[in-house]
């Protein structure tokens, strides 16, 4: 295994996480961004406020982008499973 080689599989794993991961995050950052400006606009700073809408919008998009999560790492994985005999 040469370095070149590492640096791909690496590049790709976290290309791969990054992916999977931003359906979520996205989801997560705009509804917690538009649940400050809301705090700000009506001066209601209660804690509950922004994770409960935050759980269930993240959990929403989870399952909304789910199949395309689970396409995602098998496409990978086969990936890897096809690089095993050249390395």
């Amino acid at each position: 295994m040469t370095p070149e080689v590492i640096l791909a599989i690496a590049r790709d794993a976290v290309l791969t996480m990054l992916l999977v991961s931003a359906p979520m995050l996205i989801s997560g950052l705009l509804i917690g961004l538009i649940i400050s400006i809301l705090q700000a606009i009506t001066q209601v700073h209660e804690m509950t406020l922004t994770f409960i809408p935050k759980i269930i919008v993240v959990a929403l998009s989870l399952l909304l982008f789910l199949p395309w999560i689970i396409n995602t790492i098998v496409d990978f994985t086969n990936r890897m499973y096809a690089m095993i005999p050249t390395l």
